[in-house]
């Protein structure tokens, strides 16, 4: 009986929408004869056809925002998506904000419009709301506010939104949404992700105290890998991307992982071996793992004592009973890497030369970072973080001590912490290089005098040994009757 009535009221709408039109197109006739000069007639008359003709030709289709009683994704999608398309001439807007969201959100009220254009074709959208009954066994009828989103379009233009649009709307709000998600960070306890909380790191490519040459190229690299899913697909390779980050303490590996998952939006996964106890384990953490996601495994050379393949096969000790480097290889590289998609795996070391060398082949880790002593371009970016600034008359100075001490970002950083006043910090800095390279070069001299004086005890153990060699030919023992035996052999050399 409802649904018979909501039918009745649904015909009643369009007729009277239908006689509406016919009245106003007679009207228009009547006004054209009756007030218009002939030589207008036919172009107003003209203009009305292809008025109406276009009003004909229009389609629209209605989003809801539930169906039945599943929520409707394109609703959502299209939610997201139209509120970066939001005038500045739009009179009512609406601003919120969640907890899991990292910003105000701006989004436009009912009954207003937005026009989109999109492969050439407008597409008109209206957010309206209208009130609908429910029945309920408990509370009998209801009365419920829908809302809704009234989409409009020319019908030839028709198949580009269904096949194209539609798509592009549902892509684009993923994208948003994940920009607007907040991150989060999650370790394991044994073979499970147990503790994750947000992060909050704020550390950016453009934060980061690198060479920006080393910097362009990381990101070149990562933009590139997020866009191929279909080409690895098509080489039959796991969409995967291995980096190793290896340097002295203090010089922004941490910084550079957080930097990578600010940049792509990909939550992390910080894995401590030392919480596994077989292969086994691991294999249920990166199948526990989302796709878009980073797995870091920090100090990799620290963090167990991985034997290579050789010597794992000529051990006794049960493989069950340890996470091996066979495990770790076949969960980077083998069939297990196949169990998620665009992700992201980071192995830090401070000591390169003390990881396998099965580790380090392209494939595994396909990118090696170095990340070095503070140079000058890492300078530049601290001293703008720290005090904002871009210039300074001893920035010169500062430059030629970093083209010659070995000072790690961490350490620059700590000096122009230390006060706000920007030439203090800039003094202090410059105390602390000239402090490294007087080290530097007394270390350099202790060097050189121990290498004169290994030198030195060398000639010293020869001379000592060819007396040795004398005195057991001749018995003789005297060194100045040595030395006349010996004749012309030189005994004057400085030791």
């Amino acid at each position: 009986m409802e649904s018979r009535s909501k039918a009745m009221e649904t015909t009643k709408n369009y007729l009277t929408t239908a006689a509406s039109v016919a009245a106003s197109a007679m009207l228009a006739r009547t006004v054209i004869n009756e007030f218009l000069p002939s030589e207008l007639r036919s172009l107003a008359s003209m203009g009305i056809h292809k008025l109406f003709g276009r009003l004909s030709a229009e389609q629209t289709i209605i989003i809801r925002q539930t169906e039945g009683l599943n929520s409707n994704e394109l609703y959502d999608a299209a939610s997201s998506y139209l509120r970066t398309k939001i005038s500045p001439t739009m009179k009512r807007l609406r601003a919120s904000k969640s907890e899991d969201k990292n910003k105000v959100v701006i989004t436009f009220d009912v009954d207003e419009e937005i026009i989109d254009i999109f492969q050439g074709a407008e597409y008109k959208w209206k957010l309206t709301s209208q009130e609908e009954t429910q029945s309920n066994s408990r509370y009998g009828e209801t009365s419920i506010q829908v809302r809704l989103f009234e989409l409009k379009f020319h019908s030839k233009y028709k198949d580009v939104m269904l096949n194209n649009y539609f798509s592009h709307i549902l892509e684009r709000s993923k994208e948003i949404k994940a920009a607007d998600r907040q991150l989060k960070i999650t370790m394991n306890q044994y073979d499970e992700w147990h503790y994750s909380i947000e992060l909050n790191h704020p550390a950016t490519f453009g934060t980061l105290a690198m060479d920006a040459e080393l910097k362009r190229t990381i990101m070149e690299d990562l933009a590139r890998f997020v866009k191929r899913k279909e080409y690895y697909k098509r080489i039959g390779k796991a969409w995967k991307r291995g980096y190793l980050l290896f340097g002295p303490p203090g010089t922004g590996k941490s910084s550079l992982i957080a930097a990578m998952a600010n940049y792509l939006r990909f939550d992390i996964y910080d894995l401590d071996l030392k919480e596994l106890c077989s292969n086994t384990e691991l294999k249920t953490l990166l199948v526990g793992m989302p796709n878009k996601s980073m797995l870091v495994i920090e100090d990799i050379d620290c963090s167990i004592d991985l034997r290579n393949r050789d010597e794992e096969k000529e051990t006794k000790s049960k493989p069950e009973d340890e996470v091996t480097l066979s495990g770790i290889l076949n969960c980077v590289d083998g069939l297990w890497s196949t169990s998620g998609e665009e992700r992201i795996i980071v192995f830090t070391t401070n000591y390169k030369d003390r990881l396998d060398p099965a580790l380090l082949r392209p494939g595994r880790m396909d990118m090696h970072i170095h990340m070095g002593h503070c140079g000058p371009d890492g300078f530049r970016v601290l001293a703008s973080n720290y005090h904002c600034i871009d210039d300074h008359p001893r920035f010169e100075e500062i430059d030629e001590l970093l083209k010659e001490v070995e000072v790690t970002p961490a350490e620059v950083s700590e000096e122009l912490l230390r006060s706000d006043d920007v030439d203090i910090a800039l003094r202090g800095l410059i105390q602390l290089l000239h402090k490294k390279r007087k080290e530097s070069q007394e270390e350099k001299r202790r060097a050189e005098d121990s290498q004169d004086n290994k030198q030195r005890d060398g000639d010293s153990k020869q001379i000592e040994e060819e007396k040795q060699h004398v005195e057991s030919e001749t018995g003789v023992s005297d060194y100045e009757s040595i030395e006349e035996i010996i004749g012309d052999q030189d005994w004057s050399r400085d030791v």
